[in-house]
């Protein structure tokens, strides 16, 4: 028999492990810690640079100060009521042997449980809570909106601030008093406060208590809640209207104050039960309530509305259809709309565009979806720059009068398998800003630039061209040298035929600095590369760029806005920026028809995409923005300065926004009315450009947006607004203007393409300093007569696409490797009717091929006509003479000129100089320009010759030499 091992021979446990688990806990704590500082670190030196950090702040301890509200606001009272109810407990109580059983599993966790639960309950509730800043400093800073509901008579700032925050405290009390009742409850029954025997149910006296005063504040915040609802109808969608209507009115808002009074007694009985015991009433109480609900709150309102309302609904439902047309056009801000009987003439007689040679003069024929391509291999001149592929249209001074303009910025494209180094120090930035004329083309289709080149030259005069901070911009770059550093930023290529580069040195403010070790790491960190922290090349002047996208940039500074999903660049005060617009949305508006954001915006140019708050009733242009393409800075002006909601958000913010009066002239000429806005507006006028609710209820004349021409059947997107410089009705001058086109709205076969409404809003700010013009934002509608049958855009093109004339011409285009593309479909109200303008560009298809303006397409009435040029076409469309010069009528020669060959001055009375032979100063460069020009005319009489024969294919070759020539020409000659 063996004896037991001595307890020196038992194995001791290991506790070298206890302190190594410790360490290795507390390092992991420690670096997950340090990952969350620098991202706030890393944060705030972004907004701090910026000038913004009082928003990042803001945002930080109004989060920090709701989530400690959260928390204590559920851990609080749960905990309060679970230690009361052990407390309160009955010392002798007789309990079931499973009651033991359960007593004696949790008695070891139960001071765990005491707090553990309110604790892990209260995290939860902080962390929603710290989601509802927004809501609760826009109720503790509401402005007064003005306008009173027309059901209650209470401001709308009511629904835009008050309502939600009430509703929001009234959820989270439910949500507190309930799990408080629920853990109460568990606790008097393990604890036996609470006692079944047989089929008697016996309470204690302090459970009974405390589960009544609970009970009753659970459904006194229910009655609250019900009170709250009448308000929320005024929101309500139904099949007709938005907001209440007569069944609302007369029915389902008397039965929620009905209700809301029997939950206020129904809580009441169960303070009394708390006192004397009698838990009879209370329960009938709730059932009441459950019933009442049933009858007041669901079959009173179906049995009014079944055989009250459906069978004069006309008749009792107006007023409320009037409410709802007037607040919608109100919240939407077409309430100033001016409607204007058009009766369009649909007969071109010969002069009839005389009295609009303003307006035809401004017609753009350059496609700014289409001629990306073209400019990119015109302006490109090197890989690493690229072009934005859908280009933006602005407006200049040229020449002292306004010319509508097809604008790109020279914007960085890296290549991904370059080096770190490179991509990080070298290529950082794009150059320069190129801008082609609207409303010229050159002989054989290309864009007509008013600026061009690099460096950039033309009528924009000087500006700083690098663009540092834009749609394209890499993630991050690090920018910055001490002084006195060999510049290693590529600038712009130089020299003959772009051989060489210049380089440069970042020199402003435009991304935190790099002049520390802890920066160096939380960078590393941020973006996950280890050679931020190693390079030599980071110094203590370094600093590094990110969030470079113009619209990321102004969304991050002012959260609170919606942005337009196209910001725009321009040249402003010697400096390129991108101009930003900013809406104030909400979808609280009392009476106001709701729409979808993402689907009012969406159409052949703009894909769906989704916003924080999709689903709104009002918009407003809040804000114009600004970002410096060179350092990045964002300045916010605050343009409407009546919204509410702005002015909300101004006490919240302060001094983040500066008022418009700080506005130059400048930057005033380039602010336009924003797209996005313009495209809901056109979807609400649609339906509420009827005013009278008799019409408004049978829908007879409801209109939609036309699909646009280019786009394919199966996808029907719709035609997008189009910015153009024309004269409506009631102007006194043709304006920078957008527009947009009605046709009737259908469904299938039913659906009418005949023209119903133009509408057009003055889109031009005017150039005064502060103070927009006063015609800015004005919208008018045309409305077309019904006995005048106006061809819609689909029913023109489709005469386009079918005319047997037009068709062969186009077979013509389309022989060899040549592709034809229809440019957008114009429409304009000149010459007393509608006239439609279209480009149409050809394209060979290969390798560097892009698309030339060659035709252009144009109709009135159901007359059309295809030219060369817009001049030649309007004359032939209008009986050989419209009345009016297009601006392209210099065009209609075949061929490419010579470059402009500069003369010597003579002396008065003397025989004018020889023109001599363009020179680059360069003896071997002279030759070598004269051989190219050489090949240029070879090129050009072979594309003559091959145009006379309509050998398309041989003219796509011809002209691919002839554009290469050129672009050879051009680089010796240093352009």
């Amino acid at each position: 028999m063996t004896s037991a091992p001595s307890a020196s021979a038992r194995p001791a446990p290991n506790r070298s492990r206890a302190p190594l688990a410790i360490t290795a806990a507390v390092v992991g704590v420690l670096v997950v810690a340090f990952f969350i500082f620098a991202g706030l670190y890393s944060d705030f030196l972004w907004f701090e640079q910026l000038g913004f950090a009082t928003v990042l702040t803001t945002q930080w301890i109004a989060s920090g100060v709701m989530f400690v509200i959260g928390f204590f606001g559920m851990a609080l009272p749960v905990w309060a009521s679970i230690m009361l109810a052990y407390r309160l407990r009955p010392v002798y109580a007789k309990l079931s042997s499973q009651l033991d059983r359960y007593q004696e599993l949790v008695e070891p966790l139960r001071r765990l449980a005491t707090y553990g639960i309110p604790v892990v309950l209260g995290l939860f509730a902080g962390f929603a809570a710290a989601t509802r800043w927004e809501v609760v400093l826009m109720w503790l800073n509401r402005t007064p909106v003005g306008n009173v509901d027309p059901q209650f008579g209470l401001d709308v700032s009511f629904y835009f601030f008050e309502l939600p925050f009430f509703r929001g405290l009234v959820g989270f009390a439910s949500a507190v008093i309930l799990l408080a009742t629920l853990l109460t409850i568990a606790v008097t029954y393990l604890y036996g406060s609470i006692r079944v025997t047989g089929h008697e149910l016996r309470i204690s006296k302090a459970a009974r208590i405390q589960i009544a005063i609970l009970a009753a504040l659970y459904i006194a915040l229910q009655a609250v809640s019900i009170w709250l609802d009448q308000y929320v109808t005024l929101n309500q969608t139904g099949d007709l209207i938005t907001g209440v209507n007569y069944t609302d009115d007369n029915a389902t808002i008397p039965g929620r104050v009905i209700l809301a009074g029997i939950a206020t007694l129904v809580a009441v009985l169960f303070l009394i039960t708390a006192f004397i015991g009698r838990w009879r009433l209370p329960v009938v109480g709730t059932a009441l309530l459950l019933v009442a609900g049933l009858l007041v709150g669901t079959a009173y309102p179906w049995v009014v509305q079944r055989f009250q309302v459906d069978p004069n609904a006309k008749s009792l439902e107006t007023p409320y259809i009037q409410r709802n047309i007037d607040l919608t056009r109100d919240a939407y801000d077409v309430a100033d709309l001016e409607e204007i009987p058009y009766n369009a003439t649909t007969d071109a007689t010969a002069g009839a565009l005389r009295e609009d040679a303003e307006t035809t003069a401004s017609i753009r024929i350059i496609d700014p979806a289409l001629v990306s391509p073209s400019i990119s291999q015109l302006e490109r001149f090197k890989n690493y720059y690229a072009f934005a592929p859908t280009l933006d249209v602005d407006r200049y001074q040229v020449d002292g009068e306004s010319q509508d303009a097809v604008v790109a910025l020279r914007e960085l494209r890296q290549d991904p398998d370059d080096t770190w180094v490179n991509n990080t120090f070298v290529y950082t930035h794009g150059y320069g800003l190129v801008a082609a004329y609207g409303n010229q083309r050159s002989v054989d289709g290309q864009p007509v630039f008013l600026e061009s080149g690099i460096p950039t030259s033309g009528a924009l005069g000087k500006f700083e061209p690098r663009i540092y901070f834009g749609e394209a911009s890499p993630e991050y770059s690090i920018v910055g040298a001490p002084k006195g550093n060999k510049p290693v930023e590529l600038d712009f290529p130089s020299g003959e035929d772009g051989a060489s580069e210049t380089y440069n040195t970042f020199k402003g403010d435009a991304g935190p600095k790099l002049d520390s070790v802890l920066n160096k790491l939380v960078y590393a960190l941020k973006f996950q590369s280890e050679q931020i922290f190693l390079s030599d090349d980071v110094t203590s002047e370094s600093q590094i760029m990110y969030d470079r996208d113009p619209a990321t940039r102004v969304k991050k500074v002012a959260p609170y806005l919606t942005l337009d999903s196209d910001p725009y660049p321009s040249v402003v005060d010697g400096r390129v920026v991108w101009i930003v617009d900013g809406y104030t949305t909400s979808d609280a508006y009392p009476y106001s028809r709701t729409v979808g954001l993402s689907t009012a915006i969406a159409d052949s140019a703009t894909n769906d995409q989704r916003f924080g708050l999709d689903d709104i009733n009002y918009i407003r242009n809040s804000v114009k923005a600004t970002v410096d393409a060179y350092d990045g800075s964002v300045t916010l002006y605050a343009w409407d300065t009546d919204d509410a909601i702005l002015k909300t958000w101004q006490k919240i913010y302060p001094s983040t926004l500066k008022p418009m009066s700080e506005m130059s002239g400048e930057l005033m000429s380039h602010v336009r009315y924003p797209g996005d806005l313009f495209k809901v507006q056109r979807q609400i006028l649609g339906q509420y450009h009827v005013t009278d609710a008799g019409k408004f209820y049978s829908r007879t004349d409801a209109w939609s947006t036309p699909a646009d021409p280019q786009s394919e059947a199966a996808e029907a997107a719709l035609q997008p607004p189009y910015y153009l410089t024309l004269q409506m009705p009631g102007q006194e001058a043709p304006t920078f203007s957008l527009y947009s086109t009605f046709v009737p709205r259908g469904t299938g076969d039913s659906a009418s393409s005949v023209l119903t409404g133009y509408l057009a809003v003055d889109a031009d700010a005017g150039a005064e300093s502060g103070k927009p013009g006063d015609g800015y934002g004005k919208l008018r509608l045309l409305t077309l007569p019904k006995d005048v049958t106006v061809p819609g855009p689909g029913q023109v093109q489709n005469a386009f696409n079918t005319d047997p004339e037009v068709s062969s011409l186009i077979n013509l285009l389309k022989q060899g490797q040549s592709k034809v593309l229809n440019g957008n479909l114009l429409t304009l109200p000149v010459g007393g009717g509608l006239l439609y303008v279209q480009p149409v560009y050809v394209q060979s298809t290969g390798e560097t091929s892009y698309p030339l303006l060659q035709k252009v397409l144009v109709a009135f009435g159901d007359q059309i006509a295809f030219e060369d040029t817009l001049d030649q076409a309007l004359d032939s469309l209008f009986g050989g003479d419209s009345g009016a010069d297009a601006g392209d009528g210099n065009t209609a020669d075949t061929g490419t000129p010579a470059p402009e060959v500069p003369t010597e001055p003579t002396e008065p009375g003397a025989e004018p100089s020889t023109p001599t032979e363009p020179s680059t100063g360069d003896p071997a460069a002279d030759q070598a320009l004269r051989a190219v020009l050489a090949e240029a005319k070879t090129a050009m009489d072979d594309k003559s010759a091959a145009l006379a024969e309509g050998d398309w294919a041989a003219y796509g070759e011809a002209d691919a030499r002839l554009n290469d020539a050129l672009g050879r020409a051009l680089a010796l000659l240093n352009r």
